[in-house]
């Protein structure tokens, strides 16, 4: 009889979340439609699909928590997030703000969880609903003033490194001559995609994998921009080269779309590589001091 009453409550709260789904779907649906449909339709927003099945997933595997965790709260600032997640999503539904209407499911769904589950399912899935941050677009201002100085640094260190290495190249702002051919570091090879989508997978990989300690986990997300701008400066100095060897159209053909895939491996490999070093580092030093 006891695991009977245990078990009803359960399956009670499992029986509640639906109404809660359903009210979830109207909302976010049409989001996600009109997403699908424009922003992730572009190159530099192809990330979107991926943390969205990503965060589902994590969802997934820590969905049992919301039946066995107690369904107590703080149910007055529960229910303040949830109006505030709610406003978020009118104003940018119906003034057309992007950013408030995807970023609006964040506070929504701790809500929800919150008054569903308590305080244990928030704790359990903040990592899931947090990744979603990842699906908010950029504010303009914020891409206008990250974008330009990055591509200021990327040609000029590309320039540097093969001027060094005797090729006939040369620098006016972001316009690179190489030989007979003029380059121009668009906003899409300033790199700042990259260390978006690198940031999202790094502390996606950080929160997956076996805990080593603060400070590996700390350095190891901390070496996630450098190596996002180092991937990028491999990349745009292997454009600058095919274009100088094989002309202009082999380098903004399917080259040029290749050299982006290929700078995500390269970035993964080294933030791996990164945290292999790091732990044999860090860990081989912890233990000999353990043993003195």
């Amino acid at each position: 009889m006891q695991a009977n009453t245990q078990m009803e409550p359960q399956q009670n709260r499992l029986t509640n979340c639906w109404p809660i789904m359903l009210g979830l779907l109207i909302l976010y649906v049409p989001t996600y439609i009109g997403l699908a449909n424009t922003l992730w339709q572009a190159p530099e927003n192809g990330h979107g699909p991926i943390i969205l099945i990503a965060a589902l997933w994590l969802i997934s595997q820590r969905w049992k928590v919301l039946a066995h965790s107690p369904s107590t709260g703080a149910v007055l600032a529960a229910s303040l997030l949830l109006a505030f997640g709610l406003l978020l999503y009118v104003l940018g539904r119906s003034q057309d703000i992007i950013m408030f209407e995807v970023g609006s499911q964040i506070p929504v769904l701790f809500a929800c969880v919150w008054l569903l589950s308590g305080s244990r399912a928030v704790k359990a899935l903040w990592f899931p609903i947090l990744f979603l941050i990842f699906l908010v677009p950029l504010p303009g201002f914020v891409i206008d003033s990250l974008t330009f100085p990055l591509k200021q640094m990327v040609s000029s260190v590309v320039d540097n490194i093969l001027y060094a290495a005797g090729y006939p190249i040369g620098r006016s702002g972001v316009m690179l001559t190489v030989g007979h051919y003029q380059l121009l570091v668009a906003d899409a090879c300033s790199g700042l995609n990259s260390m978006y989508s690198l940031s999202a997978m790094g502390l996606l990989y950080v929160y997956l994998r076996e805990r080593r300690g603060w400070l590996v986990d700390g350095l190891l997300l901390a070496s996630i921009l450098p190596i996002a701008f180092v991937a990028n400066i491999i990349r745009v100095i292997a454009l600058v080269l095919i274009t100088y060897y094989f002309g202009d159209e082999a380098g903004q053909g399917f080259m040029h779309d290749f050299a982006a895939i290929a700078e995500f491996m390269i970035a993964m490999l080294a933030l791996f590589a990164t945290d292999y070093l790091l732990g044999l580092i860090i860990i081989s030093k912890i233990r000999r001091h353990a043993h003195r």
